[in-house]
């Protein structure tokens, strides 16, 4: 699978939708970079959600996610009114550790407008420490990594920052 096909293969999670509003444009006209990383946390939210991990996980056991590190790529800019469509999925995942990875498209732009992978953490709100994940969530977590397991690497994910140093 090429990058970009992600969110025409099968509905690996469901798709998290917004719109450009007003307050996200800059003095450049475009949407501003803090707000890609608002939409992705939407995005990881809804996984959150949908993997029984989010706000009402949270309310009944006293634990939660948080994220770690992100990486946020951007490909083409968005403008006021554009539909933003996230599609995710899990990269992988141990005992305390989920790594998420968002695509952001949108209809004006022709295609990828963004990436985002983030590492996500189990932590105990009551000790504010990471927690291994319960049974039930690391069940969930195996059926989609065998749901996904043909699926190739994203070309986005696993990327870092540098310059080449090399002089000629």
């Amino acid at each position: 699978m090429t990058e970009g096909e992600m969110r025409n293969d099968i509905a690996l999670f469901p798709v998290h939708s917004e719109i450009v509003r007003p307050e996200w444009v800059d003095y450049n006209n475009h949407m501003n970079v803090a707000y890609y990383v608002l939409v992705f946390d939407h995005a990881t939210d809804a996984v959150f959600d949908h993997l029984d991990l989010g706000e009402a996980y949270r309310t009944r056991t006293g634990c939660s996610v948080f994220v770690g590190e992100a990486h946020v790529t951007y490909e083409r800019e968005v403008r006021l009114g554009d539909r933003l469509r996230v599609t995710s999925r899990v990269l992988g995942f141990d005992g305390k550790r989920i790594i998420l990875y968002h695509e952001m498209d949108c209809d004006r732009a022709d295609g990828l407008v963004a990436t985002n992978e983030v590492l996500c953490l189990h932590v105990d709100l009551s000790s504010r420490r990471t927690a291994p994940l319960p049974k039930a969530a690391v069940g969930r977590l195996e059926r989609t990594a065998a749901r996904d397991a043909g699926l190739s690497p994203p070309l986005r994910a696993g990327r870092t920052i540098g310059l080449d140093t090399r002089r000629p």
